[in-house]
């Protein structure tokens, strides 16, 4: 029998519990800071992490710490906000309580902004061998594969092996995949023969593999065609209608056959939303997105709501749902935070309008392409426009300097100084679990 969770603070106001600190749940959090609320924020990590860079650190651009930024510092000189390192495990919507992996407490609203996984598309043996990479935690993992990888390559003497250990395949032809698609290619082009002058990297490929028929769906043809022109110049395989049937940790299967070998498979191809104990059939949809209303309730409650990636929000601008994005989340964090002040004063909550920023991609060093919605435009004043966009989207003002002078230093010499082979340490058995993230493929 679980017991509440201990040492939350007494309060007199209407108690808001948050599931997950992402782009959504903080925003609603720190728009609720000092109002009359209780906020109870939930994470299963005790950093907020920057998901449009994890490629960086994937790629040794950046520090892990550079995108992560502690919850509680957040917080500070915040009472009526108070931050658990808690894993939700099922809703009793019946009784207004959650149940959580350090016990239960009860609500008054309820807002899951668990955000979304890595989508496998029932592929098991791919989901066994590939990457994903939805997490600081996961990034910083392939930034070790691929350091330890060259450093085997280069004490092995048969040259089909160490091709495998060398080649690169990322699958997903969205921003994620163009990004550590074009990282990857300058890694290989300028700094890693400088560090490993015995190997020829003219035997490496880096493979970029999309189903469909262009990349970056999510923005236009143009956008999608430059995009590939870049990776192409950069000596990328662009493979395009191409989809992955299998891999078993060496060979990259299409249509029956083995098209490249490779011991790194970068999984971007899709995602999922998080789940959770306690929903009914008639609140989730068949891609397990959630079903709200237009103030981002759930359907058939009446104090529980849900936002970003996890939700499912149908409109008639946007028929099947909102894309899942970044801005969504944070718009409709927003809308939401404003219409519960609103609603404490007896006011009436306004409904949810996207409204589209626009989307940008970066390839490589140099080279972008960035669609706003009065213009489109790529190349380096494209890509200045990402950096700047993506600085001033950073919590904290550490973290956009230590940001700033990393990209500052690689965009002069070209020699980002993180490729360190940072490998833990065996945990034991009984520390685990306090230690240790588990995978949930």
């Amino acid at each position: 029998m679980q017991e509440p969770i201990p040492n939350l603070p007494e309060s007199a106001y209407p108690k808001i519990v948050v599931i997950g600190a992402g782009f959504a749940g903080l925003k609603l959090a720190r728009i609720l800071k000092n109002k009359a609320f209780q906020v109870i924020l939930l994470d299963k990590n005790n950093y907020h992490q920057f998901q449009p860079l994890f490629y960086q650190v994937a790629t040794a651009g950046l520090e892990p710490s550079a995108i992560s930024f502690p919850l509680r510092k957040i917080f500070h000189n915040t009472p009526n906000v108070t931050f658990r390192l808690a894993e939700a495990k099922k809703i009793d919507q019946n009784q207004n309580r959650l149940y959580t992996n350090i016990g239960y407490l009860d609500y008054d609203y309820l807002v899951m902004a668990m955000g979304a996984d890595t989508n496998y598309f029932g592929l098991l043996n791919i989901m066994e061998n590939s990457i994903p990479m939805k997490s600081v935690s996961e990034a910083l993992f392939i930034r070790n594969k691929i350091i330890s990888n060259y450093e085997r390559a280069i004490n092995i003497t048969d040259l089909e092996e160490r091709k495998a250990l060398m080649n690169v395949v990322i699958v997903g032809g969205g921003p994620t995949g163009v990004e550590l698609a074009g990282a990857m290619a300058e890694l290989r082009n300028e700094v890693f023969p400088k560090d490993y002058p015995q190997l020829n990297f003219k035997n490496m490929k880096v493979v970029l593999m999309e189903a469909g028929d262009r990349l970056l769906p999510g923005m236009s043809p143009t956008s999608g065609e430059k995009a590939r022109e870049y990776l192409e110049n950069l000596k990328v395989e662009v493979m395009l209608k191409t989809a992955v049937e299998d891999y078993d940790g060496l060979n990259v299967i299409i249509n029956g056959e083995t098209v490249v070998k490779t011991q790194t498979l970068l999984w971007a191809a899709g995602i999922k939303p998080n789940g959770i104990e306690g929903l009914t059939d008639q609140q989730t949809f068949k891609n397990g997105r959630l079903l709200v209303d237009k103030y981002n309730k759930l359907a058939g409650t009446e104090n529980i709501y849900a936002l970003g990636d996890l939700c499912l929000q149908m409109t008639e601008a946007f028929p099947k749902g909102h894309p899942q994005v970044a801005q969504v989340a944070l718009q409709q964090a927003k809308n939401l935070g404003n219409n519960l002040i609103i609603q404490a004063k007896g006011g009436n909550p306004r409904p949810f309008t996207y409204k589209d920023l626009g989307s940008m991609a970066t390839v490589g060093r140099r080279l972008a392409v960035v669609e706003l919605p009065f213009i489109k435009f790529q190349g380096m004043l494209a890509w200045l426009t990402w950096l700047f966009v993506h600085l001033m989207a950073i919590l904290g003002v550490k973290n956009r300097i230590f940001i700033f002078l990393d990209w500052a230093w690689n965009y002069l010499s070209f020699d980002p100084s993180l490729r360190l082979l940072i490998r833990p340490t065996y945990v034991k058995p009984k520390d685990r679990e306090k230690l240790v993230e588990e995978s949930k493929k």
